[in-house]
This record gives C-alpha cells, sequence and structure tokens, in this order.
C-alpha cells in the first residue's frame, strides 16, 4: 500500500509540473501574441497612411498633369 501512495505521490508531482509548465508556456504565448497583435494595428495603421499619401501624390500628379504647359497660355496673351 505505502509504494501505490508513493507512486500516486510521484505520479501527482509530475502532473503538478507539467501544468506549472504548460501555464508559463501558455503565457509566454499570451504575451508574444498580444505584442503581434500591437505590431499588426501600427503596421496597418502606417500602411493607411502610406495609402493616404500615395493617393494624394497620384491627384496631385493628374492636377499637375492636366494644368501642365500645353493647357497653359502664352504669357503675351
Amino acid at each position: 500500500m505505502s509504494a501505490e501512495v508513493n507512486e500516486l505521490r510521484q505520479q501527482l508531482a509530475e502532473v503538478q509540473t507539467q501544468l506549472a509548465f504548460q501555464e508559463d508556456t501558455l503565457q509566454t504565448l499570451n504575451d508574444a501574441l498580444a505584442l503581434q497583435q500591437q505590431e499588426i494595428l501600427l503596421l496597418r495603421r502606417q500602411l493607411e497612411l502610406l495609402k493616404l499619401r500615395q493617393d494624394e501624390g497620384a491627384a496631385q500628379s493628374e492636377r499637375d498633369q492636366a494644368g501642365g504647359p500645353v493647357d497653359e497660355r502664352p504669357p503675351h496673351y
């Protein structure tokens, strides 16, 4: 009977050790995931700003081409 109790205690200690390791791993993964989510949000915002800047540049380029020297009157008019 004592051998069974010792084996159960050993198994319980092993399960507790595994549980502690899994909890630590889960916390580490959760922290990494939270950091990645913050980085994704930052990158998404930067991408939105770059798209906005590109759209503004394209619109400016179109305006420059539309009102270019071909459409302007010569200075003597």
